[in-house]
């Protein structure tokens, strides 16, 4: 059984502890209300980007590109999107699972955070290149991983590129999920809450007219959607990290702050037999000498 000295020595551990990982809710807490703002404010810039991709790419008559040309898939490249620190429960290790499904033999992996990159590196997988990423991502940090991506895919060294993040629901939810990327034609719904779905897109008959040409227009277009595509999962990822660790470290200290009640219990019963014993020891004694 434990003595009085060791309790009080538990209870202070504990302590310190708690105060460390209320700490780090508060800040978590601050960094998840701008990280979940710049997510929602950019759904509806997403969702009417991907609107006009699949509306003017249907509707453009024979318009090809090499960005839509559907090809078998023998090798392809996945985003991994993870996160630079631990400390945010389920994220990292829900995105891992998805990735651990693909082919090592034929898949190369991009990585987007420090735990993205261990985790190729660990499990043996093919490591293309490492990115990382701000706890407040800026459009400038998305635009290489999109570019690498399409080089990749251009060059004919990959024939699909998928990405693998957590998409944003709630600051209680988070989903892991596997997204299409390339080539453009295979994206049939971009997962994006409220975005309409591409078969009601490709249903709507409007004629559009390009000013110089459907390919010199679609060609810019798709260069700025796939920059966009990869920020916009990068926002979701930051505010799913943020929102994660900030949820972990309150249940850590719930937790703590429990522990230390009943440790502090348990002292003061221990305490209270010592004072106890001690009580019958002089009356005892007492009587002893009566």
């Amino acid at each position: 059984m434990p003595s009085s000295r060791d309790i009080r020595r538990r209870i202070k551990s504990v302590t310190s502890t708690a105060q460390i990982t209320r700490a780090m809710q508060m800040v978590a807490a601050s960094k998840m209300g701008r990280a979940q703002e710049a997510a929602l404010t950019a759904r509806p810039f997403a969702q009417l980007l991907y609107r006009i991709q699949r509306q003017a790419t249907t509707h453009a008559g024979d318009f090809t590109h090499p960005l839509l040309e559907v090809r078998p898939v023998r090798k392809r490249a996945v985003i991994l999107f993870g996160t630079d620190k631990g400390l945010c429960g389920a994220v990292n290790s829900n995105v891992f699972r998805l990735a651990a499904e693909f082919d090592p033999a034929t898949t190369r992996f991009i990585a987007v955070g420090t735990r993205a990159a261990q985790f190729v590196a660990l499990t043996g997988r093919q490591l293309v290149a490492e990115f990382s990423f701000s706890d407040a991502p800026q459009f400038d940090e998305a635009r290489p991983i999109a570019t690498l991506a399409r080089d990749l895919y251009l060059k004919g060294e990959v024939d699909q590129v998928q990405v693998v993040a957590t998409r944003f629901i709630n600051t209680l939810t988070q989903q892991a999920g596997v997204f299409e990327f390339l080539p453009i034609g295979e994206i049939k719904a971009l997962k994006i809450p409220g975005a309409q779905p591409a078969e009601h897109l490709d249903a709507d008959v409007t004629q559009f007219l390009f000013e110089s040409s459907a390919g010199e227009v679609l060609g810019y277009l798709f260069g700025h959607y796939l920059n966009i595509y990869v920020y916009f999962v990068m926002l979701e990822a930051s505010a799913s990290e943020q929102s994660a660790r900030m949820v972990a470290m309150k249940n850590a200290t719930d937790n703590a702050t429990r522990l230390i009640g009943d440790l502090t219990l348990g002292y003061n019963h221990l305490r209270q037999g010592n004072i106890t014993k001690e009580l019958l020891e002089i009356a005892g004694g007492q009587l002893g000498n009566d």
